[in-house]
């Protein structure tokens, strides 16, 4: 396995990715993450197996929203195609993205129960929420709010140690 800045040509490697999961592909938005990494808003990080890539995940030197925002980095838009997973790619991502961020780093993960491989792995590498509740739309509900869909629902984390 090998972790690699973003190239042009994993754009389409990515999609097909997405394709093989029955995702939608993000074309648009990998180009925008290619020309982040260009001017150097956001490192992308890519793990590539056996000449193919695997995964990605990206890394911002301030975290957009969220109880950390403009504070403290922010790992974001973490994907390990299917066919890789329980391989260790994850946690090579991780590894490489908080080796370059450095301590302390948040993240976002969403509740909804499809994030729940996610949420164990975060909270194995060492990451705890970081006490601010859950969020919707980049700002803390309150109590009387009705909160729909689930699928939008983040819990930030944070590994300080």
């Amino acid at each position: 396995m090998r972790i690699r800045e973003m190239r042009e040509t994993d754009i389409d490697a990515i999609n097909a990715g997405f394709a093989a999961m029955g995702w939608p592909g993000r074309p648009r938005v990998l180009a925008q993450y290619l020309a982040e990494q260009a001017a150097g808003s956001r490192r992308v990080f890519v793990a590539e197996v056996a000449g193919q890539v695997a995964g990605y995940l990206t890394l911002l030197p301030k975290a957009p929203h969220g109880p950390w925002a403009g504070q403290l980095p922010e790992l974001a838009d973490f994907n390990v195609f299917a066919a890789f997973r329980q391989a260790g790619v994850g946690t090579s991502l991780m590894a490489a993205a908080e080796t370059a961020a450095g301590l302390p780093v948040t993240l976002g993960v969403g509740l909804h129960p499809g994030y729940g491989p996610a949420q164990r792995l975060y909270v194995r590498r060492g990451y705890v929420p970081d006490g601010s509740g859950a969020w919707l739309d980049g700002r803390r509900p309150v109590a009387e709010d009705e909160v729909a869909p689930v699928a939008d629902l983040v819990l930030y984390m944070i590994k300080e140690r």
